[in-house]
């Protein structure tokens, strides 16, 4: 969400970002409803002080055995009108955050313009794709064939866009997260989080799912929510809470599963593990002072990018153009993994500062150092560490050989309990 007050004080540049997003300039709705806000309010305290005086001359008028009766008819009538007045002020407000919740975070000044993907700035390469001298399948096929990845199985069950796996597929899988969330915890500082897969609906509005992409989400009759990412718990757990510059920065990671109905994704990667309905992710949240949010982006970005780099899987990272920021960023880094079966490079990680966005709307906030006054927001950020299954399509993809095997990387041997080739199924 944004602070009513920046807009007020910085209406042509709140209209400026919007604009490289795309959007039309909404400055003038927002201030107009202000303004009915704010004339609103003046009257209410207006009409509170001549209660207030009226109230002090009824105690007066009694005290001197006078008739106070049209000073209480009065104060009555001002009662039925400030009641009034309430309930105008109380709707003014709830149509300005409602207003406020539909705009977009606005893009930090070195995001690149563009409309759409296409625009997309490709920042490095790491790694080589490898050239090979047989026919390259793609991981539905290896998956196929190494009898480990069951479509028809999961289609019977749950409908399109699951899928089951099982045996050595299904460790490798497991192995995959488990590597993640050690190198995280043990080697980039970050806590390992278990938290709740279900969350009700100021989870969700607090970290920007909300009220906007609804379509996209899968409800209960009991009005909970299956959280799209990790995300949503994990940056909840600073919400409603004023922390200290001490308990700063938090970082946590948690290996969840995940649910979307890909609303918007229709034809889009129909067969395969790429955009499925439910999937696992081993998700990033840093939690950090305005000055540092920067920095810490890069941090992330480096961390989602050393379990690449342990896989020797080759892969790119993009900034992504205003066209293609997601409604509550206001910058992303996308690690792109190459996959050899599609031959080209596909997302398997986001890095996000959605800086101070999150924290208006979920109400984090922290007191800077001694001798500073009151309280400010805090910056959050998100990134995958990584989508596990298409880390996993990549390492099938990647890691295949002339007859059909799949050889494990050294990175992931240790959790195989002694798998190191998985080889195809016999007839």
């Amino acid at each position: 969400m944004h602070d009513l007050k920046w807009i007020r004080d910085n209406p042509d540049d709140f209209d400026a970002g919007l604009k490289r997003r795309g959007l039309e300039g909404l400055a003038a709705s927002v201030l107009e409803l202000d303004v009915q806000n704010r004339s609103v309010l003046t009257k209410l305290q207006t009409l509170q002080a001549d209660r207030n005086e009226t109230s002090k001359k009824i105690g007066q008028v009694k005290k001197e055995r006078g008739d106070a009766v049209d000073l209480m008819a009065r104060v009555s009538a001002m009662k039925d009108e400030m009641a009034a007045l309430e309930e105008e002020q109380r709707s003014i407000s709830d149509r300005i955050k409602t207003h406020l919740l539909s705009i977009p975070n606005l893009p930090h000044a070195d995001v690149p313009d563009g409309a759409s993907e296409d625009d997309n700035v490709e920042l490095r390469r790491v790694g080589e794709p490898q050239t090979r001298d047989y026919e390259t399948k793609d991981h539905i096929a290896l998956g196929l064939s190494l009898g480990g990845m069951k479509f028809d199985a999961a289609a019977k069950m749950s409908g399109a866009r699951f899928t089951v796996l099982t045996g050595p597929l299904a460790r490798l899988e497991r192995a995959i997260a488990q590597l993640m969330l050690d190198t995280h915890t043990q080697e980039n500082g970050y806590t390992e989080v278990n938290p709740p897969v279900l969350v009700k609906d100021n989870a969700l509005v607090g970290t920007g799912q909300l009220p906007k992409f609804s379509d996209d989400l899968y409800k209960t009759e009991d009005d909970l929510w299956l959280i799209p990412t990790a995300e949503v718990p994990l940056t909840n757990l600073v919400a409603d809470t004023i922390l200290s510059t001490s308990d700063l920065p938090l970082r946590f990671t948690a290996f969840t599963p995940c649910f979307r109905r890909e609303a918007g994704a229709a034809g889009k990667d129909t067969r395969g593990m790429i955009r499925q309905h439910q999937f696992e992710k081993v998700e990033m949240v840093s939690i950090v002072e305005p000055d540092q949010s920067a920095e810490e982006l890069d941090r992330m970005t480096a961390c989602a990018e050393g379990i690449l780099q342990k896989l020797v899987l080759p892969y790119r990272v993009m900034a992504l153009s205003t066209g293609d920021l997601g409604f509550g960023a206001s910058r992303t880094y996308d690690l792109e993994v190459w996959l050899p079966g599609q031959d080209t490079y596909r997302e398997i990680s986001s890095c996000s500062n959605c800086q101070d966005f999150q924290a208006l709307r979920m109400g984090a906030r922290y007191k800077p150092m001694a001798g500073a006054k009151g309280t400010k927001p805090v910056h959050t950020l998100n990134g995958s560490g990584l989508a596990v299954g298409r880390t996993l399509v990549a390492i099938l993809e990647n890691y295949q050989q002339a007859g059909g095997s799949v050889i494990i990387p050294d990175a992931l041997k240790p959790y195989m309990g002694g798998i190191d080739v998985i080889s195809p199924a016999q007839d």
